[in-house]
């Protein structure tokens, strides 16, 4: 009889092993989603995608409330997600791109490009479950892929132009580079990388130009010193 109660107990404390890590689970998807939800306030996204996010919430505070009913302010968090997704319009055009700003320090640009990331890994996650069909996960992918590319060149354009207020030619032509690299690797580039690319192409060749100037006239300066030096080395000596 005791071993019988002894595998019971050991059963439920399996079950309610389980329930906790699963409660866990999905209030960890609730704060992960809301964290974006937040960074979605400072990026130009779609309202499909703010409604994509949305839904992940709900449907893990919903498995939540069912493992766990009558705890705390679930029940009102749910009626609140319910009644924001009823007003999103998922038909509404995306942000134009001439929408979109770099933030203007370097911790909110990195802010801004880690919730870039955070978004398409949500994104694809939620595709694979089969909660997102594949004509929007392409299509909204290839959006914050968009804003991911631009977020990195004008940061790298950004550097090398304080870079080069500060005469530092070198590491300007190195960002200049790096974000020839990033437009340049893009399989299908459209009018802005097309553009982008060719107007970065000229500044790095004035930059390159400005280089090579300046290694000449260091060289001149070089033979003109030593020169200098030997002219002094060889002149007669003076006869007192």
């Amino acid at each position: 009889m005791a071993v019988v109660v002894n595998a019971v107990q050991q059963h439920r404390n399996k079950l309610e092993l389980e329930r906790r890590n699963e409660i866990a689970k999905h209030k960890s998807v609730v704060d992960d989603t809301e964290t974006t939800l937040m960074a979605a306030q400072h990026i130009p996204v779609t309202q499909r995608l703010v409604f994509i996010l949305q839904k992940r919430a709900l449907d893990s505070l919903k498995v939540v409330n069912q493992l766990s009913p009558g705890v705390g302010d679930i029940k009102e968090r749910i009626k609140s997600y319910e009644t924001t997704l009823k007003a999103i319009n998922v038909e509404q055009p995306p942000p134009a791109e001439d929408s979109f700003q770099l933030p203007q320090n370097d911790k909110q640009v990195i802010q801004f490009i880690r919730g870039i990331k955070n978004m398409r890994a949500v994104l694809r996650s939620e595709f694979k479950k089969g909660k997102v069909d594949s004509r929007v996960f392409v299509i909204e992918d290839k959006l914050l892929e968009r804003m991911q590319l631009r977020a990195n060149v004008d940061t790298l354009i950004r550097r090398g132009d304080l870079a080069l207020k500060n005469n530092q030619l070198g590491s300007a032509r190195q960002c200049l580079e790096k974000a020839i690299g990033a437009l340049s690797a893009q399989p299908n580039p459209d009018e802005y990388v097309v553009a982008r690319q060719a107007q970065l192409e000229e500044q790095l060749r004035n930059i390159q130009d400005n280089l090579k100037n300046a290694n000449s006239m260091d060289v001149k300066k070089k033979q003109d010193s030593e020169r200098n030096e030997l002219d002094e080395l060889f002149a007669q000596k003076k006869k007192w």
